[in-house]
Protein backbone atom coordinates (compact mmCIF):
# COMPACT_ATOMS: atom_id res chain seq x y z
CA UNK A 1 0.00 0.00 0.00
CA UNK A 2 1.19 3.51 -0.68
CA UNK A 3 2.48 5.91 1.96
CA UNK A 4 0.52 9.05 2.77
CA UNK A 5 -0.05 11.57 5.47
CA UNK A 6 -1.18 10.53 8.93
CA UNK A 7 -4.61 12.11 8.56
CA UNK A 8 -7.18 12.03 5.79
CA UNK A 9 -7.72 9.54 3.00
CA UNK A 10 -5.15 7.28 1.46
CA UNK A 11 -5.50 6.18 -2.18
CA UNK A 12 -4.72 2.49 -2.49
CA UNK A 13 -4.18 1.34 -6.07
CA UNK A 14 -4.54 -2.40 -6.62
CA UNK A 15 -2.93 -4.52 -9.30
CA UNK A 16 -5.83 -3.95 -11.68
CA UNK A 17 -5.53 -0.17 -11.52
CA UNK A 18 -8.65 0.24 -9.40
CA UNK A 19 -8.57 2.63 -6.46
CA UNK A 20 -9.91 1.74 -3.05
CA UNK A 21 -10.20 4.29 -0.27
CA UNK A 22 -8.56 3.80 3.10
CA UNK A 23 -9.98 6.42 5.46
CA UNK A 24 -8.28 8.34 8.31
CA UNK A 25 -7.21 9.31 10.74
CA UNK A 26 -4.45 6.79 10.20
CA UNK A 27 -3.14 6.09 13.69
CA UNK A 28 0.21 4.94 14.90
CA UNK A 29 0.55 1.34 15.89
CA UNK A 30 0.36 0.69 19.65
CA UNK A 31 2.20 -2.46 20.86
CA UNK A 32 -0.09 -2.69 23.88
CA UNK A 33 -3.13 -2.81 21.59
CA UNK A 34 -1.53 -5.50 19.42
CA UNK A 35 -1.06 -7.65 22.52
CA UNK A 36 -4.86 -7.71 22.99
CA UNK A 37 -5.19 -9.64 19.73
CA UNK A 38 -4.98 -13.42 20.20
CA UNK A 39 -2.43 -13.78 17.38
CA UNK A 40 0.08 -11.59 19.18
CA UNK A 41 -0.66 -12.10 22.88
CA UNK A 42 2.38 -14.36 23.47
CA UNK A 43 4.91 -12.08 21.76
CA UNK A 44 7.53 -10.19 23.79
CA UNK A 45 7.99 -6.43 23.85
CA UNK A 46 10.72 -6.46 21.23
CA UNK A 47 8.59 -8.47 18.80
CA UNK A 48 5.57 -6.22 19.30
CA UNK A 49 7.74 -3.16 18.70
CA UNK A 50 9.06 -4.76 15.51
CA UNK A 51 5.51 -5.38 14.28
CA UNK A 52 4.58 -1.77 14.90
CA UNK A 53 7.64 -0.57 12.98
CA UNK A 54 7.12 -2.90 10.04
CA UNK A 55 3.32 -2.91 9.92
CA UNK A 56 0.62 -0.28 10.03
CA UNK A 57 -2.89 0.40 11.23
CA UNK A 58 -5.40 1.27 8.50
CA UNK A 59 -9.10 2.09 8.36
CA UNK A 60 -11.48 1.03 5.60
CA UNK A 61 -14.93 2.28 4.72
CA UNK A 62 -17.57 -0.34 3.84
CA UNK A 63 -16.62 -2.05 0.62
CA UNK A 64 -13.97 -4.41 -0.76
CA UNK A 65 -10.53 -4.69 0.81
CA UNK A 66 -9.28 -7.16 -1.79
CA UNK A 67 -10.81 -9.41 -4.45
CA UNK A 68 -10.36 -13.04 -5.27
CA UNK A 69 -7.62 -13.71 -7.83
CA UNK A 70 -5.65 -10.52 -7.18
CA UNK A 71 -1.98 -10.87 -6.15
CA UNK A 72 -1.85 -11.47 -2.39
CA UNK A 73 0.17 -8.44 -1.24
CA UNK A 74 -0.97 -8.00 2.39
CA UNK A 75 -1.86 -9.86 5.57
CA UNK A 76 -4.82 -8.31 7.43
CA UNK A 77 -5.77 -8.64 11.11
CA UNK A 78 -9.12 -7.22 12.21
CA UNK A 79 -8.84 -4.82 15.16
CA UNK A 80 -12.35 -3.38 15.05
CA UNK A 81 -15.36 -3.59 12.73
CA UNK A 82 -16.89 -6.42 10.72
CA UNK A 83 -15.66 -8.39 7.72
CA UNK A 84 -17.11 -10.82 5.20
CA UNK A 85 -15.02 -13.48 3.49
CA UNK A 86 -16.52 -14.75 0.21
CA UNK A 87 -15.62 -16.88 -2.78
CA UNK A 88 -16.82 -16.83 -6.36
CA UNK A 89 -19.24 -19.60 -7.24
CA UNK A 90 -20.93 -19.76 -10.64
CA UNK A 91 -20.09 -16.09 -11.16
CA UNK A 92 -21.60 -14.98 -7.85
CA UNK A 93 -19.99 -14.19 -4.50
CA UNK A 94 -20.78 -16.93 -2.00
CA UNK A 95 -20.44 -15.71 1.59
CA UNK A 96 -18.27 -18.05 3.65
CA UNK A 97 -17.64 -16.15 6.89
CA UNK A 98 -19.06 -13.00 8.48
CA UNK A 99 -17.40 -11.95 11.74
CA UNK A 100 -16.59 -9.03 14.03
CA UNK A 101 -14.20 -11.11 16.15
CA UNK A 102 -11.04 -9.10 16.96
CA UNK A 103 -7.93 -10.83 15.73
CA UNK A 104 -9.62 -12.53 12.77
CA UNK A 105 -7.10 -12.64 9.93
CA UNK A 106 -7.09 -13.05 6.17
CA UNK A 107 -5.03 -12.32 3.11
CA UNK A 108 -1.49 -13.41 2.26
CA UNK A 109 -1.14 -15.91 5.09
CA UNK A 110 0.66 -18.46 2.85
CA UNK A 111 3.30 -15.92 1.79
CA UNK A 112 5.92 -17.78 3.85
CA UNK A 113 5.76 -20.67 1.36
CA UNK A 114 6.83 -18.47 -1.52
CA UNK A 115 6.49 -19.88 -5.02
CA UNK A 116 5.54 -23.33 -3.72
CA UNK A 117 1.99 -22.10 -3.08
CA UNK A 118 -0.42 -19.93 -5.04
CA UNK A 119 0.22 -16.32 -4.01
CA UNK A 120 -3.11 -14.88 -5.14
CA UNK A 121 -6.01 -14.12 -2.85
CA UNK A 122 -8.16 -17.28 -2.74
CA UNK A 123 -11.28 -15.32 -1.79
CA UNK A 124 -12.57 -11.77 -1.37
CA UNK A 125 -12.51 -9.66 1.81
CA UNK A 126 -15.16 -6.99 2.33
CA UNK A 127 -15.92 -4.73 5.30
CA UNK A 128 -19.57 -4.04 6.16
CA UNK A 129 -18.93 -1.00 8.35
CA UNK A 130 -15.97 1.27 9.07
CA UNK A 131 -13.26 -1.14 10.18
CA UNK A 132 -9.75 -1.03 11.56
CA UNK A 133 -6.95 -3.42 10.56
CA UNK A 134 -3.37 -4.15 11.44
CA UNK A 135 -1.65 -4.71 8.09
CA UNK A 136 1.62 -6.39 7.18
CA UNK A 137 3.03 -6.54 3.66
CA UNK A 138 3.28 -10.12 2.40
CA UNK A 139 7.08 -10.09 2.26
CA UNK A 140 7.27 -8.72 5.80
CA UNK A 141 4.85 -11.36 7.08
CA UNK A 142 6.88 -14.10 5.35
CA UNK A 143 10.12 -12.82 6.87
CA UNK A 144 8.57 -12.70 10.33
CA UNK A 145 7.32 -16.30 10.04
CA UNK A 146 10.67 -17.62 8.84
CA UNK A 147 12.72 -15.82 11.49
CA UNK A 148 10.46 -16.11 14.53
CA UNK A 149 8.84 -19.50 14.09
CA UNK A 150 11.20 -21.75 12.11
CA UNK A 151 10.00 -24.96 13.76
CA UNK A 152 6.33 -24.02 13.47
CA UNK A 153 6.98 -23.05 9.86
CA UNK A 154 8.34 -26.51 9.05
CA UNK A 155 5.37 -28.11 10.79
CA UNK A 156 2.91 -25.95 8.85
CA UNK A 157 4.65 -26.70 5.58
CA UNK A 158 4.60 -30.40 6.39
CA UNK A 159 0.89 -30.31 7.09
CA UNK A 160 0.12 -28.18 4.02
CA UNK A 161 2.11 -30.20 1.50
CA UNK A 162 1.50 -33.50 3.28
CA UNK A 163 -2.25 -33.06 3.06
CA UNK A 164 -1.99 -32.01 -0.56
CA UNK A 165 0.16 -35.02 -1.45
CA UNK A 166 -2.10 -37.35 0.53
CA UNK A 167 -5.17 -36.03 -1.27
CA UNK A 168 -3.45 -36.44 -4.62
CA UNK A 169 -2.36 -40.02 -3.87
CA UNK A 170 -5.75 -41.09 -2.56
CA UNK A 171 -7.44 -39.15 -5.34
CA UNK A 172 -5.42 -41.11 -7.90
CA UNK A 173 -6.32 -44.34 -6.12
CA UNK A 174 -9.98 -43.32 -6.17
CA UNK A 175 -9.75 -42.73 -9.90
CA UNK A 176 -7.96 -46.05 -10.45
CA UNK A 177 -10.58 -47.91 -8.42
CA UNK A 178 -13.32 -46.25 -10.44
CA UNK A 179 -11.45 -47.06 -13.66
CA UNK A 180 -11.08 -50.69 -12.59
CA UNK A 181 -14.77 -50.94 -11.82
CA UNK A 182 -15.70 -49.28 -15.12
CA UNK A 183 -13.28 -51.49 -17.03
CA UNK A 184 -14.84 -54.62 -15.52
CA UNK A 185 -18.29 -53.36 -16.44
CA UNK A 186 -17.19 -52.40 -19.94
CA UNK A 187 -15.56 -55.80 -20.47
CA UNK A 188 -18.82 -57.48 -19.45
CA UNK A 189 -20.87 -55.20 -21.70
CA UNK A 190 -18.54 -55.82 -24.65
CA UNK A 191 -18.45 -59.57 -24.08
CA UNK A 192 -22.22 -60.02 -24.52
CA UNK A 193 -22.57 -58.53 -28.03
CA UNK A 194 -19.20 -60.01 -29.07
CA UNK A 195 -20.34 -63.50 -28.02
CA UNK A 196 -23.67 -62.97 -29.79
CA UNK A 197 -21.87 -61.94 -32.97
CA UNK A 198 -19.67 -65.05 -32.82
CA UNK A 199 -22.70 -67.32 -32.31
CA UNK A 200 -24.62 -65.63 -35.12
CA UNK A 201 -21.65 -65.90 -37.48
CA UNK A 202 -21.34 -69.64 -36.79
CA UNK A 203 -25.07 -70.15 -37.37
CA UNK A 204 -24.94 -68.03 -40.51
CA UNK A 205 -22.23 -70.25 -41.95
CA UNK A 206 -24.45 -73.30 -41.40
CA UNK A 207 -27.46 -71.59 -43.01
CA UNK A 208 -25.50 -70.52 -46.08
CA UNK A 209 -24.26 -74.10 -46.48
CA UNK A 210 -27.87 -75.28 -46.22
CA UNK A 211 -28.94 -72.81 -48.88
CA UNK A 212 -26.28 -74.12 -51.27
CA UNK A 213 -27.51 -77.67 -50.62
CA UNK A 214 -31.15 -76.73 -51.23
CA UNK A 215 -30.24 -74.80 -54.34
CA UNK A 216 -28.56 -77.89 -55.73
CA UNK A 217 -31.67 -79.97 -54.99
CA UNK A 218 -33.91 -77.33 -56.57
CA UNK A 219 -31.78 -77.36 -59.70
CA UNK A 220 -32.80 -81.01 -60.21
CA UNK A 221 -36.45 -80.29 -59.54
CA UNK A 222 -39.30 -79.65 -61.95
CA UNK A 223 -38.99 -75.84 -62.09
CA UNK A 224 -39.58 -74.05 -65.30
CA UNK A 225 -37.77 -70.76 -65.86
CA UNK A 226 -40.83 -68.69 -64.96
CA UNK A 227 -41.35 -70.51 -61.65
CA UNK A 228 -37.66 -70.23 -60.77
CA UNK A 229 -37.66 -66.53 -61.58
CA UNK A 230 -40.77 -66.03 -59.45
CA UNK A 231 -39.13 -67.94 -56.60
CA UNK A 232 -36.03 -65.73 -56.74
CA UNK A 233 -38.33 -62.70 -56.65
CA UNK A 234 -40.03 -64.14 -53.55
CA UNK A 235 -36.59 -64.59 -52.00
CA UNK A 236 -35.84 -60.89 -52.58
CA UNK A 237 -39.20 -59.96 -51.05
CA UNK A 238 -38.44 -62.17 -48.04
CA UNK A 239 -35.11 -60.44 -47.46
CA UNK A 240 -36.77 -57.01 -47.71
CA UNK A 241 -39.62 -58.02 -45.41
CA UNK A 242 -37.22 -59.04 -42.64
CA UNK A 243 -35.84 -55.49 -42.47
CA UNK A 244 -39.27 -54.00 -41.82
CA UNK A 245 -40.82 -56.73 -39.69
CA UNK A 246 -43.25 -55.37 -37.07
CA UNK A 247 -42.65 -55.76 -33.35
CA UNK A 248 -45.16 -58.20 -31.87
CA UNK A 249 -46.13 -58.94 -28.32
CA UNK A 250 -45.48 -62.44 -27.00
CA UNK A 251 -49.19 -63.24 -27.32
CA UNK A 252 -49.42 -61.94 -30.89
CA UNK A 253 -46.34 -63.90 -31.92
CA UNK A 254 -47.68 -67.11 -30.37
CA UNK A 255 -51.03 -66.73 -32.19
CA UNK A 256 -49.31 -66.18 -35.55
CA UNK A 257 -46.99 -69.14 -35.00
CA UNK A 258 -50.03 -71.36 -34.40
CA UNK A 259 -51.68 -70.12 -37.61
CA UNK A 260 -48.56 -70.56 -39.75
CA UNK A 261 -47.77 -73.95 -38.16
CA UNK A 262 -51.24 -75.20 -39.03
CA UNK A 263 -50.95 -73.90 -42.60
CA UNK A 264 -47.58 -75.57 -43.12
CA UNK A 265 -48.89 -78.84 -41.69
CA UNK A 266 -51.94 -78.69 -44.00
CA UNK A 267 -49.55 -78.32 -46.96
CA UNK A 268 -47.53 -81.38 -45.97
CA UNK A 269 -44.40 -79.47 -44.84
CA UNK A 270 -42.55 -81.77 -42.44
CA UNK A 271 -41.73 -80.16 -39.07
CA UNK A 272 -43.48 -77.01 -40.18
CA UNK A 273 -43.78 -75.96 -36.54
CA UNK A 274 -39.99 -75.41 -36.51
CA UNK A 275 -40.24 -73.05 -39.48
CA UNK A 276 -43.19 -71.00 -38.23
CA UNK A 277 -41.27 -68.91 -35.61
CA UNK A 278 -38.76 -67.71 -38.22
CA UNK A 279 -41.51 -66.65 -40.64
CA UNK A 280 -43.38 -64.85 -37.85
CA UNK A 281 -40.22 -63.04 -36.69
CA UNK A 282 -39.69 -61.92 -40.29
CA UNK A 283 -43.22 -60.50 -40.42
CA UNK A 284 -44.74 -63.09 -42.77
CA UNK A 285 -48.34 -64.24 -42.62
CA UNK A 286 -50.58 -66.80 -44.32
CA UNK A 287 -51.27 -64.47 -47.27
CA UNK A 288 -47.56 -64.45 -48.12
CA UNK A 289 -47.34 -68.23 -47.85
CA UNK A 290 -50.38 -68.54 -50.11
CA UNK A 291 -48.55 -66.36 -52.61
CA UNK A 292 -45.62 -68.79 -52.55
CA UNK A 293 -47.99 -71.73 -52.99
CA UNK A 294 -49.66 -70.03 -55.96
CA UNK A 295 -46.31 -69.44 -57.62
CA UNK A 296 -45.39 -73.13 -57.35
CA UNK A 297 -48.85 -74.72 -57.69
CA UNK A 298 -47.83 -76.74 -60.75
CA UNK A 299 -44.84 -78.30 -58.93
CA UNK A 300 -44.99 -81.51 -56.93
CA UNK A 301 -45.03 -81.50 -53.10
CA UNK A 302 -41.30 -82.29 -52.77
CA UNK A 303 -40.30 -79.28 -54.85
CA UNK A 304 -42.75 -77.06 -52.97
CA UNK A 305 -41.37 -78.16 -49.59
CA UNK A 306 -37.80 -77.57 -50.80
CA UNK A 307 -38.75 -74.07 -51.91
CA UNK A 308 -40.33 -73.31 -48.52
CA UNK A 309 -37.21 -74.50 -46.72
CA UNK A 310 -35.00 -72.50 -49.10
CA UNK A 311 -37.00 -69.38 -48.29
CA UNK A 312 -36.68 -70.24 -44.61
CA UNK A 313 -32.89 -70.28 -45.01
CA UNK A 314 -33.15 -66.84 -46.61
CA UNK A 315 -35.14 -65.56 -43.65
CA UNK A 316 -32.71 -67.11 -41.17
CA UNK A 317 -29.66 -65.61 -42.86
CA UNK A 318 -31.25 -62.15 -42.85
CA UNK A 319 -32.18 -62.48 -39.17
CA UNK A 320 -28.66 -63.64 -38.30
CA UNK A 321 -27.10 -60.78 -40.26
CA UNK A 322 -29.35 -58.38 -38.39
CA UNK A 323 -28.15 -59.90 -35.12
CA UNK A 324 -24.53 -59.46 -36.20
CA UNK A 325 -25.22 -55.88 -37.22
CA UNK A 326 -26.90 -55.14 -33.88
CA UNK A 327 -24.08 -56.78 -31.93
CA UNK A 328 -21.27 -55.02 -33.75
CA UNK A 329 -23.24 -51.77 -33.55
CA UNK A 330 -23.50 -52.25 -29.79
CA UNK A 331 -19.74 -52.84 -29.58
CA UNK A 332 -19.11 -49.71 -31.65
CA UNK A 333 -21.41 -47.62 -29.45
CA UNK A 334 -19.69 -48.93 -26.29
CA UNK A 335 -16.26 -48.07 -27.69
CA UNK A 336 -17.55 -44.62 -28.67
CA UNK A 337 -18.98 -44.15 -25.17
CA UNK A 338 -15.66 -45.20 -23.64
CA UNK A 339 -13.79 -42.68 -25.80
CA UNK A 340 -16.35 -40.00 -24.94
CA UNK A 341 -16.06 -40.84 -21.26
CA UNK A 342 -12.25 -40.81 -21.19
CA UNK A 343 -12.07 -37.89 -23.66
CA UNK A 344 -9.30 -39.80 -25.43
CA UNK A 345 -7.60 -37.76 -28.17
CA UNK A 346 -9.48 -34.60 -27.14
CA UNK A 347 -8.34 -31.31 -25.70
CA UNK A 348 -8.59 -31.12 -21.88
CA UNK A 349 -10.64 -27.90 -22.03
CA UNK A 350 -13.37 -27.72 -24.64
CA UNK A 351 -16.95 -26.68 -25.28
CA UNK A 352 -19.23 -29.72 -25.22
CA UNK A 353 -22.83 -30.87 -25.13
CA UNK A 354 -23.23 -31.82 -21.48
CA UNK A 355 -25.74 -34.52 -22.44
CA UNK A 356 -23.08 -36.45 -24.38
CA UNK A 357 -20.98 -36.60 -21.23
CA UNK A 358 -23.92 -37.78 -19.13
CA UNK A 359 -24.94 -40.41 -21.68
CA UNK A 360 -21.42 -41.81 -21.96
CA UNK A 361 -21.19 -42.05 -18.17
CA UNK A 362 -24.53 -43.86 -17.98
CA UNK A 363 -23.34 -46.33 -20.63
CA UNK A 364 -20.09 -46.93 -18.76
CA UNK A 365 -21.97 -47.45 -15.49
CA UNK A 366 -24.79 -49.55 -16.95
CA UNK A 367 -23.66 -52.79 -15.33
CA UNK A 368 -23.13 -51.14 -11.95
CA UNK A 369 -26.53 -49.45 -12.16
CA UNK A 370 -28.14 -52.82 -12.82
CA UNK A 371 -31.52 -53.91 -14.10
CA UNK A 372 -33.40 -53.05 -10.90
CA UNK A 373 -32.70 -49.32 -11.15
CA UNK A 374 -34.93 -47.40 -13.54
CA UNK A 375 -33.01 -44.60 -15.27
CA UNK A 376 -35.05 -41.51 -16.13
CA UNK A 377 -33.43 -38.88 -18.35
CA UNK A 378 -35.06 -35.44 -18.33
CA UNK A 379 -32.84 -33.35 -20.60
CA UNK A 380 -33.30 -29.75 -21.63
CA UNK A 381 -32.13 -30.08 -25.22
CA UNK A 382 -32.13 -26.29 -25.64
CA UNK A 383 -29.29 -26.02 -23.11
CA UNK A 384 -26.22 -24.40 -24.72
CA UNK A 385 -22.90 -26.20 -24.86
CA UNK A 386 -20.72 -25.84 -21.76
CA UNK A 387 -17.03 -24.83 -21.61
CA UNK A 388 -15.39 -27.39 -19.34
CA UNK A 389 -12.77 -30.01 -18.58
CA UNK A 390 -14.93 -32.80 -19.98
CA UNK A 391 -13.03 -35.85 -18.68
CA UNK A 392 -13.04 -34.45 -15.15
CA UNK A 393 -16.75 -33.69 -15.28
CA UNK A 394 -17.31 -37.32 -16.24
CA UNK A 395 -15.57 -38.19 -13.00
CA UNK A 396 -18.07 -35.97 -11.16
CA UNK A 397 -21.03 -37.71 -12.83
CA UNK A 398 -19.48 -41.10 -12.00
CA UNK A 399 -19.12 -40.22 -8.32
CA UNK A 400 -22.66 -38.84 -8.03
CA UNK A 401 -24.34 -41.69 -9.94
CA UNK A 402 -22.34 -44.32 -8.05
CA UNK A 403 -23.36 -42.76 -4.73
CA UNK A 404 -27.01 -42.60 -5.83
CA UNK A 405 -27.08 -46.28 -6.82
CA UNK A 406 -25.36 -47.25 -3.56
CA UNK A 407 -27.89 -45.19 -1.57
CA UNK A 408 -30.74 -47.13 -3.19
CA UNK A 409 -29.07 -50.49 -2.56
CA UNK A 410 -29.34 -51.23 -6.26
CA UNK A 411 -33.12 -50.78 -6.53
CA UNK A 412 -35.09 -47.60 -7.22
CA UNK A 413 -35.21 -44.73 -9.70
CA UNK A 414 -32.19 -42.74 -10.85
CA UNK A 415 -33.10 -39.39 -12.39
CA UNK A 416 -30.66 -37.39 -14.49
CA UNK A 417 -32.03 -33.94 -15.25
CA UNK A 418 -30.60 -30.87 -16.96
CA UNK A 419 -31.92 -27.35 -17.14
CA UNK A 420 -30.76 -23.76 -17.34
CA UNK A 421 -30.51 -21.74 -14.15
CA UNK A 422 -29.58 -18.10 -14.73
CA UNK A 423 -26.21 -18.11 -16.58
CA UNK A 424 -25.45 -21.67 -15.61
CA UNK A 425 -26.15 -25.17 -16.85
CA UNK A 426 -27.61 -27.23 -14.02
CA UNK A 427 -27.23 -31.01 -13.81
CA UNK A 428 -29.31 -32.83 -11.21
CA UNK A 429 -28.63 -36.42 -10.15
CA UNK A 430 -31.56 -37.74 -8.11
CA UNK A 431 -32.28 -40.99 -6.33
CA UNK A 432 -35.11 -42.54 -4.31
CA UNK A 433 -32.91 -43.71 -1.45
CA UNK A 434 -33.41 -42.96 2.25
CA UNK A 435 -31.82 -39.52 1.97
CA UNK A 436 -28.93 -37.70 3.66
CA UNK A 437 -29.60 -36.89 7.34
CA UNK A 438 -29.70 -33.16 7.98
CA UNK A 439 -26.87 -33.32 10.50
CA UNK A 440 -24.56 -34.81 7.85
CA UNK A 441 -25.32 -32.50 4.93
CA UNK A 442 -22.71 -29.94 5.96
CA UNK A 443 -20.03 -32.63 6.14
CA UNK A 444 -20.54 -34.76 3.04
CA UNK A 445 -18.11 -32.67 0.96
CA UNK A 446 -15.35 -32.91 3.60
CA UNK A 447 -12.28 -34.96 2.64
CA UNK A 448 -12.34 -38.51 4.04
CA UNK A 449 -15.88 -38.20 5.38
CA UNK A 450 -18.00 -41.17 4.30
CA UNK A 451 -21.17 -42.91 5.45
CA UNK A 452 -20.15 -46.16 3.74
CA UNK A 453 -18.86 -49.12 5.77
CA UNK A 454 -15.13 -49.33 6.43
CA UNK A 455 -13.30 -50.47 3.32
CA UNK A 456 -16.08 -49.50 0.90
CA UNK A 457 -15.31 -45.82 0.48
CA UNK A 458 -12.43 -43.39 0.90
CA UNK A 459 -14.60 -40.36 1.57
CA UNK A 460 -12.96 -38.47 -1.30
CA UNK A 461 -15.54 -38.91 -4.08
CA UNK A 462 -17.59 -35.84 -3.17
CA UNK A 463 -14.52 -33.86 -2.13
CA UNK A 464 -12.95 -34.51 -5.55
CA UNK A 465 -16.25 -33.61 -7.21
CA UNK A 466 -16.45 -30.39 -5.20
CA UNK A 467 -12.93 -29.35 -6.19
CA UNK A 468 -13.54 -30.13 -9.87
CA UNK A 469 -16.83 -28.22 -9.99
CA UNK A 470 -15.98 -25.28 -7.72
CA UNK A 471 -12.22 -24.78 -8.03
CA UNK A 472 -11.72 -25.81 -11.62
CA UNK A 473 -14.97 -24.65 -13.23
CA UNK A 474 -16.10 -21.81 -10.97
CA UNK A 475 -19.42 -23.59 -10.43
CA UNK A 476 -21.12 -24.94 -7.35
CA UNK A 477 -22.57 -28.19 -6.05
CA UNK A 478 -25.25 -28.66 -3.42
CA UNK A 479 -27.53 -31.34 -2.04
CA UNK A 480 -31.26 -31.28 -1.35
CA UNK A 481 -32.56 -34.33 0.45
CA UNK A 482 -35.69 -35.81 1.95
CA UNK A 483 -36.42 -39.52 2.39
CA UNK A 484 -37.14 -40.93 -1.05
CA UNK A 485 -35.89 -37.83 -2.88
CA UNK A 486 -32.22 -36.87 -2.78
CA UNK A 487 -30.80 -34.58 -5.44
CA UNK A 488 -27.23 -33.45 -6.00
CA UNK A 489 -27.29 -30.32 -8.13
CA UNK A 490 -24.23 -29.16 -10.07
CA UNK A 491 -24.19 -25.71 -11.65
CA UNK A 492 -21.63 -24.87 -14.35
CA UNK A 493 -21.13 -21.40 -15.87
CA UNK A 494 -22.11 -21.22 -19.53
CA UNK A 495 -19.33 -18.70 -20.13
CA UNK A 496 -15.73 -19.68 -19.42
CA UNK A 497 -14.06 -17.54 -16.78
CA UNK A 498 -11.06 -15.52 -17.89
CA UNK A 499 -8.03 -17.75 -18.21
CA UNK A 500 -9.95 -21.06 -18.14
CA UNK A 501 -8.44 -23.58 -20.46
CA UNK A 502 -4.92 -22.22 -20.16
CA UNK A 503 -2.03 -24.18 -18.79
CA UNK A 504 -2.23 -22.31 -15.51
CA UNK A 505 -5.92 -23.01 -15.12
CA UNK A 506 -5.26 -26.69 -15.57
CA UNK A 507 -3.26 -26.65 -12.35
CA UNK A 508 -5.91 -24.96 -10.22
CA UNK A 509 -7.19 -28.06 -8.50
Amino acid sequence: MSDSDQNGAVSDSDQNGENRTVTGPRTLCDPAELRTLFLFEKLDEEQLAWLCREGRVEYFEPGPVYREGEPATCFYVLMDGEVVLSKLSAGEDLELVRTDHRGSYAGAWTAYMGERADQNYTGSLTVTKPSKFFVLDAETFARMMREWFPMALHLLEGVFFGNRNTNEIIGRRERLLALGSLSAGLTHELNNPAAAAVRATSSLRDRVAGMRHKLKMMAHGKFDSAALEALVQLQEEAATQVAKAPTLTAMEAADREDELGDWLADHNIANGWDLAPNFVQAGFDIDWLEKVAGTLEHCDDGVFEGAIRWLNYTVETELLMNEITDSTGRISSLVHAAKQYSQMDRAPFQVVDIHELLDSTLVMLARKIGDDVAVVKDYDRLLPEVPCYAAELNQVWTNLIDNAVAAMNGSGTLTVRTYRESDCAAVEIGDTGPGVPEELRDRIFEPFFTTKPVGEGTGLGLDISFRIVVNKHGGDIRVESTPGDTRFIVRLPLEAASGRGSATAAAES
